[in-house]
């Protein structure tokens, strides 16, 4: 039986970590993870907040994934959105998800998130 997700990895280009790591951890306040060093040494990173965790891995003909992605509830996201945009990060309001406020951004390399918070 499925208990939960453990973690949701997306790809990215080489040589992109500190690109990822300004971004998660700069701009989305995500702690970085210390990755067992036979997984490092292929490069990535790998981050977390409370019980969400993101593993960037490196991928050589990387493209960005436009459809897929992680759907990562805050809180207040309105604020939350104020800190992306601020950071220079593109805000795309969405409504059509009844019983929830939503937005999409990209991360630097390309990646679609979403963002929600259910309505109360």
């Amino acid at each position: 039986m499925l208990r939960c997700v453990d973690h949701v990895q997306l790809a990215a280009p080489p040589d992109s970590e500190d690109l990822l790591r300004a971004f998660y951890a700069g701009v989305l306040g995500m702690t970085e993870d210390a990755k067992p060093p036979a997984l490092a040494a292929r490069g990535g990173c790998w981050f977390r907040s409370g019980e969400v965790r993101l593993h960037l891995g490196v991928e050589t003909d990387f493209r960005p994934a436009r459809k897929a992605h992680p759907g990562l509830r805050v809180t207040d996201i309105a604020a939350y959105a104020g800190r992306l945009a601020r950071h220079g990060v593109t805000v795309t309001w969405d409504g059509d998800l009844p019983g929830h406020r939503r937005f999409y951004a990209e991360d630097p390399v390309g990646n679609r998130l979403e963002f929600l918070e259910p309505e109360v």
